[in-house]
């Protein structure tokens, strides 16, 4: 059973902007074929819209309710993906911020993103009827992720369910199968747009955040796969006000990944992530689930 890659992990990407973990994010997807996405994910720790703020003992829940929809595409003859997502989170817990404490309890629209991935290499566009005499063996792939600033955002407020900020994501990745083991490598570039009505209103500049990601994956017989996870990101130094700030992040997470057919159509994923080490922001802990439903492209 070919699937949308993690979609469980979407949800989280779209709170914790550069610090995502998805694996098969380069598999070859029938032409047509469409997938809708219902999750939640928990996280808890130092997390917020805009990683970079400076947090000291944060004590923050977030919940995120989520939904996602995905198409595969044909691109000159190759295999590719368009995602959308459309977050909802609820933030709850205290921090100090500049040697002042905050408190808030709100829930409200993140802000949305969409993706479009594909694969150069290794995953030429298919039919469904076609995909049973495909073998994979490497795929070097490429997408883009842009996040648009339309989530609540309080210039009044530290803690938002939304940035504020345009953001894009451009990627590389490769995908090498060795019998039912997958290893996967993806470089990506966070860019983000500033914000110009950050706490106290004020405008926000940060650098870009540099991300490597790997995958182990493990293929079960009937459609369900497992992956080790694990990456590392760098960058994002900020800009307050036209103070920059000492934030440079150099942090690492690790995570695994499950992911269950139940039937033909529907499928269930489960992930779960921690900090490994944490310099600046993204310090917390992540579990999502979501159901998957797909159809269309021959199914």
């Amino acid at each position: 059973m070919r699937t949308l890659a993690a979609a469980c992990l979407l949800l989280l990407a779209a709170l914790a902007q550069a610090q995502e973990l998805e694996p098969r994010s380069y598999v070859n997807t029938p032409v047509g074929m469409n997938f809708l996405v219902v999750g939640l994910g928990y996280l808890d720790g130092d997390v917020l819209p805009d990683p970079a703020t400076q947090l000291e003992n944060a004590k923050v829940e977030s919940l995120l309710p989520a939904l996602a929809y995905a198409h595969a595409i044909a691109l000159f003859g190759r295999s590719g993906k368009l995602d959308v997502v459309l977050p909802f989170a609820c933030l709850d817990g205290s921090t100090l911020y500049r040697g002042q404490e905050f408190e808030r309890d709100v829930c409200g629209w993140g802000d949305p993103s969409a993706k479009l991935s594909l694969n150069l290499f290794g995953a030429p566009a298919l039919e469904l009827e076609e995909l049973p005499g495909y073998r994979q063996d490497l795929i070097v792939g490429v997408g883009v992720r842009i996040g648009a600033p339309l989530g609540e955002q309080d210039g009044d407020k530290l803690l938002n369910p939304g940035a504020n900020r345009w953001w894009i994501k451009p990627e590389i990745g490769a995908s090498k199968a060795l019998g039912p083991l997958v290893l996967e490598v993806i470089g990506a570039a966070a860019i983000f747009g500033d914000n110009d009505d950050f706490y106290g209103h004020v405008k926000r500049e940060q650098e870009p955040v540099y991300s490597l990601q790997g995958h182990v994956v493990w293929n079960f017989r009937g459609g369900a796969w497992a992956a080790l996870d694990a990456a590392g990101y760098t960058g994002g130094r900020t800009t307050t006000d036209g103070v920059r700030g000492d934030d440079l992040q150099r942090n690492s997470r690790l995570g695994a990944t499950l992911a269950w057919p139940l039937g033909r159509q529907h499928s269930l994923k489960l992930h779960a992530s921690s900090g490994v080490s944490t310099h600046r922001g993204g310090d917390f802990d992540a579990i999502a689930v979501a159901w998957q439903y797909r159809w269309g492209g021959g199914l």
